[in-house]
């Protein structure tokens, strides 16, 4: 989990609570902020996850070519010394 995935959970943990705080007390404006809050959160989190998404696809590709580089040495004949 990546610091933009914390950041938008947080975001739109504290979105959430100043929303539901606002519909409580009435307050339209708080409830808007609220909201346009959660969105900025779960946009962020998202963005996160393809963040991690990537990487791990990176990684997945570095591994699979040195496995291939490995399989071709071996399948590779091998001279005789003369």
């Amino acid at each position: 989990m990546n610091k933009d995935r914390v950041e938008g959970k947080a975001k739109d943990i504290a979105g959430r609570a100043q929303r539901q705080v606002g519909e409580w007390t009435g307050d339209t404006e708080s409830e808007v902020k609220g909201a346009a809050k959660q969105v900025e959160g779960k946009a962020q989190d998202v963005w996160g996850k393809m963040k991690d998404s990537k990487k791990k696809s990176d990684k997945e590709t570095v591994a699979n070519q040195n496995d291939n580089e490995e399989t071709e040495t071996e399948d590779r004949p091998r001279r005789k010394a003369s």
